[in-house]
């Protein structure tokens, strides 16, 4: 027989601080007034962790990179990527997002690995999901993606890119190997 406690949702107020800043003063403040106006809600405040997804695109004999249009790491290049959005499981995401930075039909081969060093993005602990993947159609830089390229293999290793986007591209150059040797690829 199964136990839980009662079903419910969880909303987040995302409070953007300083990385030293002591938020206990705060916290204490908005649970006060919270729990005096709606009594029925159980506040709790913490430090979270943000959900990513990042791929690598194979598409054209090389690796789909794209440029970036917001900080952190404005005009570097990078694996496409982002956040994933409430609902969505992380398969969907990537769909999702590597459409919408390339323009490209995503078709996902192989989970590289879960990425997830909190000091990995400047913005706070931020965990990605990578995967490998063919990319199909027309390549062409969109949403906040200031542009897309292919870049062949040997080019990538002189190329400085944001995030750890270069150990993600190691791991995936192993896996792709591994498939290749296994006719998989």
């Amino acid at each position: 027989m199964a136990c839980w406690g009662e079903s419910m949702d969880r909303y987040v107020l995302l409070i953007k601080a300083p990385k030293d800043f002591d938020a206990e003063p705060l916290k204490e403040e908005l649970i006060e007034l919270i729990s005096s106006k709606y009594p029925n809600l159980k506040v709790e405040m913490y430090k979270c962790i943000a959900l990513t997804v990042d791929l690598v695109i194979l598409y054209n004999n090389g690796v789909v990179l794209i440029k970036r249009g917001n900080e952190p790491y404005k005009d570097c290049w990078a694996l496409p990527g982002g956040f994933v959005e409430y609902g969505e499981r992380v398969e969907e995401a990537a769909i999702r997002e590597g459409k919408e930075e390339t323009g490209l039909n995503i078709e996902l081969i192989k989970l590289i690995g879960v990425y997830s060093d909190p000091n990995r993005d400047p913005r706070g602990h931020t965990v990605t999901a990578a995967f490998l993947a063919k990319g199909e159609g027309k390549l062409k830089g969109g949403d906040d993606a200031k542009e897309a390229k292919v870049f062949k293999f040997e080019e990538l290793k002189h190329i400085r890119l944001a995030f750890d986007h270069e150990k993600i591209i190691e791991d995936a150059l192993k896996i792709m190997k591994e498939l290749q040797e296994r006719g998989e690829l």
